[in-house]
C-alpha cells in the first residue's frame, strides 16, 4: 500500500505543479493584454468539460479572451494578474467593451444565418 500512496502522491504533486504553470502563462497573458489596453479587468465563467472562459476588457474599451483547462486553474490566474475580477457580464463592465464593423458584421452574419466571413 505504500507503494500505491507514494505514486499517487507523486502523481497529485505533478498535477498540481502543471496546474501552477498554467495558472502563470495565463496570468503572463492577462498582464500584457493589461499592459496594451491601459489596464484590464475581466470575468471568469465555467464553460463545461471544456474550462473555463476568461473575458477581459481594456480600459481603452478593447476585449479578449482566454481558456482555461479548469475554473480553478482561470481564477488562478486572474488573482495572480492582479485585476478585477466581475461576477457577471453585465451592466456598466459590458458597457466599456467597444465594437467595430468587424464585430457588427460578423454578428449580423451570425444572427441572419448567413456566412461570417467576406
Amino acid at each position: 500500500m505504500a507503494d500505491t500512496k507514494q505514486v499517487d502522491e507523486a502523481a497529485a504533486a505533478g498535477h498540481e505543479a502543471r496546474a501552477e504553470r498554467k495558472a502563470d502563462r495565463l496570468a503572463k497573458k492577462i498582464g500584457a493584454f493589461a499592459k496594451e489596453h491601459g489596464g484590464a479587468e475581466g470575468q471568469v465563467a465555467y464553460i463545461g468539460e471544456r474550462g473555463a472562459r476568461i473575458v477581459l476588457v481594456g480600459e481603452d474599451g478593447g476585449w479578449g479572451d482566454l481558456v482555461a483547462p479548469t475554473y480553478d486553474i482561470a481564477e488562478k490566474a486572474v488573482q495572480k494578474a492582479g485585476i478585477t475580477v466581475h461576477e457577471t457580464f453585465d451592466g456598466e463592465f459590458a458597457s466599456k467593451v467597444k465594437t467595430g464593423p468587424y464585430e457588427w458584421k460578423r454578428m449580423a452574419g451570425i444572427q441572419i444565418g448567413g456566412s461570417q466571413g467576406a
